[in-house]
């Protein structure tokens, strides 16, 4: 029996392959018809025998291209209209130019991977191959519809030859608009300064000569028009590598700072040179067998690591792991990624072979874990503090100072894009007892941004619980689903600003998020302006122009500045609350919710800086419920940048100042200290805050892990990778303790000495719900037990443990206390703090284990860059009301 029905593809289906792979497909089932790119996904329609359309439909959602995120597929039986073959058919420009699901950077697939290096293919150890399924996407978009003319491609028409195999559907680079090879294509290019002493000899004469140099802004320059002039460049970047030079190396979506990994000097001479003193460097392996030698990596992680995206993924060090000196110090975990562009492959190849060759003894030792491998330091190509360069011109410019020589190419970036950053974290165990693992986001950017996200209500909090839903509006802030609010999108199209710090802004239409890729700290100002013009790219690319702005409740932030100086209806949004409702958001919860948001700043409705709240919160309101009590902070932000400072404000507050321990630990501050006393009494530039991220700094701080932080979050890092070293996070780790008699008391009383306690908290007249809380929660407890084991001689990695499950505790605590007034059970957790793996690790299970449902950021960082998607979600829900 013949069938006929038309099937409508909706997700990440443009730019992908797709159509090609539905015209392959169609061809292997016999199906006759067509298919079609439209704005709201891929149209089909398909004849053919019962079976086969069966079939057919279900390879199309089994066996999607890799690069593609098949999202609902609807079908619909149709009459036969008796289709001799099968087409694909073209759609009108207008239509496809509204699409908005562009696909993000695509790293370099397998069948590409293996033509790079086959001696026989016509792209062999081609710097930009490339096809339907991987290569670049977003960073060479000027405009849509997604094709050559509309890209960063337009100035390299095809040759014969690609443009044949661009014309077949058959063919693996049917459509791939940045499709090239040597003839055609891009070129790489190798620039060093004038002045030094560089020679032709060393990038390979005769393959060039005098006449082959040209001279840009002080810099030669020679180009890899030929096969052999382009492994000319490769085999000088990698003996520059081998002789601890730093290059600047051009990628996806901007440079990267590179260097040997495994030279001390190299590695101390970039950080020099980049004023990146303490903060751990990423390193690029050339396969997950280097990999597992270095650290641990399951099947899990191997998944994300070689995958289309290829973030750089943070994991577990192994004990006897060979990491050179400088890279990652002091911590337990390690930043890695694998090539993802041709570039890196042939550079990370050929550094690789060169390696081994002069390390033999190393190849002789074979697969071994532990052994040394070849690693290049990839960090981000930017001057400190500002945004990552995409120009070869400024890249030669602003990185003068630190690079050696330039690894370039003439493919301009059009939109600069950092690494993605990630991590796997325990959130449960299966119904089998394995860890249940999921990936955390703590940068989104290449490879993930700009794939929308759905802020569309899918659950709501209070349908597994009727009483609880009527706790929820009993408790002033009303349930949405009962409103119905959240059932609808929000009017018009919203511009969320997002934060200062690890900023993302937002654009959402309707229940569609379009989260930027991180663009970093707007307070500086380049950062600013970059903050600009990719505002205007994803306003154009996406011909959204928004008709109401969300921002931060802070005054001072450059974005909240910006916000109200447009002629458009603005909504402020506290800071915490917007972290709160970007997990509502991602998870579609609606009903009110018990919201843990921990951080290092927030700007709160009080005028003081939050960071340690506990929020009864749903998408357009919220109570503070609980907050951590205040504690002052000598100096501003002195005190974030000499946490000694903040730690002199803690113990101030909990009148700890004379224990014999503090009086030790806070010695160090010497006359300083009586300034702080002053600025205190006085209250002279001393703010006061509730934030759990600078009782960890204090906490660090007195155990003279980190005084003096090189970068921001370093004391709390730090004071985790203080008990992982020791192995004090590992499970079982406090009963293991108990048994051999820590500190001369069990586990359990050490917990009842460092417990936070809860206290009402007092009233005013002015008082209101979203500046003064029910309770406070003390941390004075905790802050006298750590001291008394300082002054015991507990090991360190003891007392960072059991601060660390004080505050898993003092988590738990708040959400009986919420679910025992109001009855709400879902528990959502964000901020800063939640990056700690030891936190999120722990605070899951026991918030599980005590009956509560938990929610985690999902598709964003935990961190800051989170805030736009929470702001444009309130801004929406209060627009409904």
């Amino acid at each position: 029996m013949i069938d006929a029905v038309d099937i409508h593809v909706k997700g990440i289906v443009q730019g992908v392959g797709f159509r090609p792979f539905v015209y392959r497909t169609a061809k292997k089932y016999l199906i006759n018809g067509w298919v079609l790119n439209a704005a709201d996904g891929v149209y089909i329609h398909a004849e053919g025998e019962s079976k086969l359309v069966d079939e057919f439909i279900m390879e199309l959602s089994d066996n999607p291209p890799a690069a593609s995120k098949v999202e609902e597929i609807d079908i619909k039986e149709v009459p036969l209209e008796a289709f001799d073959s099968f087409e694909i058919r073209f759609s009108d420009d207008e239509a496809v130019a509204e699409t908005t699901l562009v696909s993000p950077e695509l790293a370099t697939c397998a069948d590409c991977v293996n033509e790079l290096f086959n001696p026989n293919d016509r792209r062999y150890r081609y710097p930009f191959i490339n096809c339907t399924n991987c290569g670049p996407r977003f960073t060479i978009i000027d405009h849509l519809p997604y094709d050559r003319a509309a890209t960063s491609m337009a100035a390299f028409p095809m040759c014969e030859r690609c443009a044949t195999e661009y014309a077949d559907p058959l063919d693996r680079r049917f459509h791939a608009q940045p499709d090239a090879c040597f003839e055609c294509g891009p070129r790489v290019s190798f620039a060093w300064r004038q002045t030094d002493e560089t020679s032709l000899a060393s990038l390979g004469e005769p393959v060039f000569s005098e006449d082959n140099i040209e001279v840009h802004g002080g810099f030669s320059v020679v180009w890899g028009k030929t096969r052999e002039e382009s492994d000319a460049i490769f085999t000088a970047a990698v003996e520059m590598l081998l002789a601890g030079k730093i290059l600047a190396v051009k990628g996806l979506g901007g440079f990267h700072l590179v260097c040997d990994a495994n030279n001390i000097e190299a590695v101390a001479e970039l950080r020099r040179r980049k004023r990146r003193d303490g903060k751990a460097l990423a390193v690029m392996a050339q396969g997950m067998g280097d990999v597992r030698a270095l650290c641990q990596a399951g099947e899990e992680e191997e998944a994300v690591l070689t995958g289309s995206a290829r973030p750089i993924v943070l994991l577990r060090k192994r004990p006897d792991g060979a990491i050179g000196e400088g890279v990652a110090d002091g911590l337990s975990e390690l930043g890695v990624m694998l090539p993802y562009t041709p570039v890196q492959h042939l550079l990370m190849h050929d550094f690789a072979a060169a390696w081994y060759a002069a390390h033999p003894e190393v190849a002789e030792a074979g697969d071994v874990l532990g052994r040394p491998v070849p690693l290049l330091v990839m960090t981000s190509g930017n001057v400190h503090d500002e945004p990552i360069c995409i120009a070869d011109e400024e890249a030669r410019e602003k990185l003068a100072g630190i690079a050696d020589a330039f690894l370039g190419n003439n493919r301009p970036i059009l939109t600069r894009f950092d690494d993605s950053v990630v991590r796997l974290i325990r959130v449960g165990e299966t119904s089998e007892g394995a860890p249940e693992l999921a990936v955390q986001f703590l940068r989104r950017a290449r490879g993930f941004a700009p794939v929308p996200l759905s802020t569309a209500v899918t659950v709501t909090a209070a349908s597994e619980n009727e009483e609880a839903r009527g706790a929820a509006t009993g408790s002033g802030v009303a349930s949405e689903a009962a409103t119905g609010s959240a059932e609808r999108p929000g009017a018009g199209i919203i511009f969320a600003t997002g934060p200062e710090q690890k900023n993302t802004f937002t654009l959402l239409r309707g229940t569609d998020g379009f989260v930027s890729q991180h663009i970093g700290d707007v307070e500086n100002a380049d950062t600013y302006d970059a903050w600009l013009a990719t505002k205007d790219r994803f306003e154009s690319l996406f011909e959204m122009e928004p008709t109401a702005v969300a921002c931060d409740l802070h005054p001072e932030y450059l974005t909240s500045k910006w916000a109200h100086h447009q002629d458009l209806p603005v909504t402020e949004v506290q800071h915490h609350h917007a972290h709160i409702v970007s997990v509502m958001a991602e998870h579609g919860l609606a009903d009110a919710v018990c919201g843990i948001a921990f951080d290092g700043t927030g700007y709160g409705v009080d005028g003081a800086i939050w960071g340690g709240e506990v929020l009864l919160a749903n998408r357009t309101d919220f109570e503070r419920f609980a907050n951590f009590a205040y504690v002052p902070m000598p100096g501003g932000a002195a005190a974030i940048k000499h946490p000694l400072r903040m730690a002199y404000g803690v113990l101030w507050a909990y009148d700890l100042l004379d224990h014999p321990a503090a009086v030790e630990a806070l010695a160090p501050l010497g006359e300083e200290a009586e300034v702080c006393d002053r600025m205190i009494e006085r209250g002279l530039n001393t703010p006061m805050t509730s934030s759990v991220g600078r009782l960890f700094d204090a906490a660090s701080a007195l155990l003279g892990i980190c005084a003096e932080p090189s970068y921001e979050g370093e004391g709390a890092i730090l004071l985790e990778a203080a008990m992982e070293a020791a192995g004090a996070d590992a499970p079982g780790a406090a009963a293991a303790e108990e048994a051999a008699g820590v500190a001369g008391e069990n586990e359990l009383a050490a917990r009842e000495r460092y417990a936070v306690t809860a206290q009402k908290n007092v009233a005013t007249e002015t008082s209101t719900a979203e500046d003064t809380s029910v309770l406070l929660l003390d941390a004075e407890p905790t802050f006298r037990a750590l001291l008394d084991d300082v002054a015991a001689g507990v090991p360190v990695s003891v007392i960072a443990r059991r601060f660390h499950d004080a505050m898993v505790s003092a988590i738990v605590m708040a959400a009986e206390l919420v679910r025992a007034l109001y009855g709400i059970s879902t528990v959502v957790l964000s901020g800063g703090v939640f990056m700690n793996r030891y936190l999120v690790e722990h605070v899951l299970p026991a918030l599980a284990e005590a009956g509560f449902t938990a929610a985690i950021n999902r598709d964003l960082p935990p961190n800051d860059g989170c805030i736009s998607l929470g702001q444009a979600t309130v801004a929406s829900a209060r627009s409904e009301e």
